[in-house]
């Protein structure tokens, strides 16, 4: 990988990692469509962490909030019902099944789940799972509202993206509008939930970065900054785009992607 992959993967990844769209699929897909080498998953783990940096200066204050209420709820019983207490709570509980399963199924997710038929094909079915979901789901509720089964519920869901093709984002925020969340919630709960299944996946990886087949160590910082700053930009955007918009324009999106991966891959153009 040069210093060009790496910028240009760096700023796809801080493009998609808080878009429905799958961040993983996408650094798997562009290097295929550009004729460079699958970058791996070490790469596409540790690259994450720089869009994670800016989630953690984004939600700074939230989540010094939780953190502090949380832990001052281990003594003080009184604090224990708070909604930022109970978050603490969600946040632990939900990220055990992504990774339980990420550490069971490592090899499979390294390797086989990368197949660009699979990524092509889970692009498509999920976007029509989002669509259903937004369309039928009555959006009603706050994270106020947020049970422990739900939060473990939509845990699960994270569970999901392990498989390029899925998107994390995608995965939590129909699992979010399913039990009944307004999207601004259902997103902002899954951002939240992304950063310590993320944030230790990475770190987990980073030991495979600049080894035998292992994307090198300098074009990993260079990509890991732009997706830093592309990544801290896109946050405010999403936020506010799904205060109006419903998630269609991302549906379709998936759909024309999936379908042109796997007519390529079909026709032998990308492999």
């Amino acid at each position: 990988m040069d210093a060009l992959q790496a910028i240009v993967l760096g700023i796809v990844q801080g493009l998609t990692e808080f878009l429905p769209i799958s961040s993983s699929g996408h650094l798997r897909i562009v290097p295929a469509f550009a004729g460079w080498e699958d970058p791996g998953a070490a790469f596409t783990a540790v690259v994450q962490l720089g869009t994670m940096a800016a989630e953690l200066i984004f939600f700074r204050l939230d989540l010094w909030r939780i953190g502090t209420t949380w832990f001052a709820s281990l003594r003080d019983p009184a604090l224990r019902s708070t909604l930022d207490a109970r978050m603490g709570w969600y946040l632990i509980v939900a990220t055990i099944p992504i990774s339980l399963l990420g550490v069971a199924f490592e090899s499979q997710i390294d390797d086989g789940a990368r197949n660009l038929w699979i990524i092509g094909t889970l692009l498509i079915v999920f976007a029509l799972i989002l669509l259903a979901v937004d369309r039928r789901a009555k959006q009603d509720k706050t994270l106020d509202q947020l049970s422990a089964r739900q939060g473990m519920a939509i845990g699960c869901a994270q569970a999901l993206a392990l498989v390029p093709g899925v998107s994390r984002s995608g995965a939590t925020i129909t699992a979010g509008l399913l039990l009944g969340l307004d999207r601004v919630a259902a997103a902002r709960f899954s951002f939240l939930l992304s950063i310590p299944a993320v944030v230790l996946s990475g770190l987990y990886k980073t030991k495979d970065i600049g080894g035998e087949g292992g994307a090198p160590v300098g074009a990993t910082i260079i990509a890991v900054v732009l997706a830093f700053v592309v990544g801290y930009a896109c946050i405010a955007g999403l936020l506010r785009f799904l205060t109006t918009h419903t998630l269609r324009a991302f549906v379709v999106y998936r759909v024309v992607l999936g379908t042109i991966v796997l007519a390529l891959v079909g026709a032998g153009l990308i492999s």
